[in-house]
């Protein structure tokens, strides 16, 4: 599998398959989202989109990076939003990094958000649809975020077939930038264990898959069974 790792502002075409990367934290919200019973999660374009959006739909649960805001119900954390009942609601997001990086890439014919909670789901979905070339959008500080690269590389190495240890891998995303920030309270809008959960590897047992609706980007879970035992990747 021939695999590019790219940042949202070096795409300079759409990709045909293209799996965006969000570790800490927007992908690994989405995934708690619909381990809570979420529905769907729409993709918001910007603060604005996703209050209107609300506004439109008062029983539709807006989230955002950063401190609460008016009009917001919760913000972008996995260990605030894992206390929350999302039964069969649907979620509108907007956050910094993940959320554009997937907008970015709307006209691909496969759109994949993932975080290492749902690697080795996502590495199946490639591995089943026999993809020849992919594209990881590295969403986090310009293409330069650790976590996101290395979770990108894992993905990649698992899709192609490699027996991969994530240990290094992990260890990449404990300390990256993006890790040390939410461990020492340099960005709002934090739980206590929102890097502990973003590290969980492989936590659910489904990927997400993102594609136009109406006119909306709508992200949904999709289950992956596993690798059946004895079985080589």
């Amino acid at each position: 599998m021939d695999a590019r790792f790219l940042g949202i502002a070096e795409l300079a075409e759409t990709p045909s398959v293209a799996v965006v990367v969000d570790v800490m934290r927007a992908f690994t919200v989405a995934a708690w989202a619909f381990a809570q019973g979420a529905e769907k999660i729409v993709l918001a374009g910007s603060p604005a989109d996703a209050l209107a959006l609300k506004a439109r739909h008062p029983d539709w649960v807006a989230l955002k990076d950063g401190p609460p805001a008016p009009g917001f119900d919760t913000v972008n954390s996995p260990g605030l939003l894992r206390s929350l009942d999302l039964g069969g609601r649907t979620v509108v997001q907007k956050t910094t990094a993940g959320t554009v990086g997937a907008l970015a890439v709307e006209g691909a014919s496969l759109v994949l958000c993932a975080g290492f909670v749902v690697a080795e789901a996502t590495a199946g979905v490639l591995r089943a649809r026999g993809c020849d070339s992919v594209t990881f959008v590295v969403t986090g500080e310009d293409g330069r975020a650790d976590e996101d690269l290395a979770c990108a590389q894992y993905i990649a190495r698992r899709a192609a077939g490699a027996d991969t240890d994530a240990t290094g891998f992990l260890r990449r995303a404990a300390d990256s930038r993006a890790a040390v920030e939410l461990a020492t309270g340099v960005r709002e809008g934090v739980h206590p264990d929102d890097v502990a959960l973003c590290l969980e590897l492989d936590r659910f047992p489904f990927a997400m898959v993102a594609a136009p609706e109406d006119s909306l980007m709508v992200l949904r879970p999709r289950a992956v069974a596993p690798p059946a035992q004895g079985t080589a990747v």
